[in-house]
């Protein structure tokens, strides 16, 4: 149980988003507290997508939707936290949507597609985080 952890590693079949199921879980993984608490907060949101956000306050929903180190790394950070497929994914639609943009001469369009990415990866790194860890999923968008 104290092995250290490889992402890539097989993962088990998905889980259930139930939150008492999630929170024995959550206790036993081997991350930091402050990635237990986001983890908590999640199952207390209803899961990855979020369908109880309202529950939470509003510190408590920056907290689960938005990591700076996303914003600030977007993809490489993804790929640091093992997240491979969803950091190739967003890699790949980057490149095709601002290649395409610049192509057609709109060079605003493609500068706003680096931001967006950005702004795209700090909003969905914890719940992709949160399904790769607690739920045992394979995330790749």
């Amino acid at each position: 149980m104290n092995e250290p952890w490889n992402p890539y590693d097989v993962m088990p079949a998905a889980r259930s988003a139930d939150p008492a199921a999630a929170g024995a879980r959550i206790d036993a993984l081997p991350v930091s507290e402050r990635w237990k608490r986001r983890f908590r907060l999640i199952a207390k949101a209803g899961g990855p997508r979020l369908p109880n956000l309202g529950a939470l306050t509003f510190g408590e929903r920056m907290a689960v939707m938005f990591s700076v180190l996303g914003l600030l790394f977007g993809p490489l950070y993804l790929l640091c936290k093992g997240l491979w497929r969803p950091a190739l994914a967003y890699s790949l639609i980057i490149v095709a949507v601002g290649f395409a943009a610049l192509m057609l001469g709109l060079e605003m369009l493609a500068r706003g597609v680096g931001y967006g990415a950005a702004v795209l990866c700090a909003n969905r790194a914890c719940a992709l985080y949160y399904r790769q860890r607690v739920l045992g999923e394979r995330p790749w968008l």
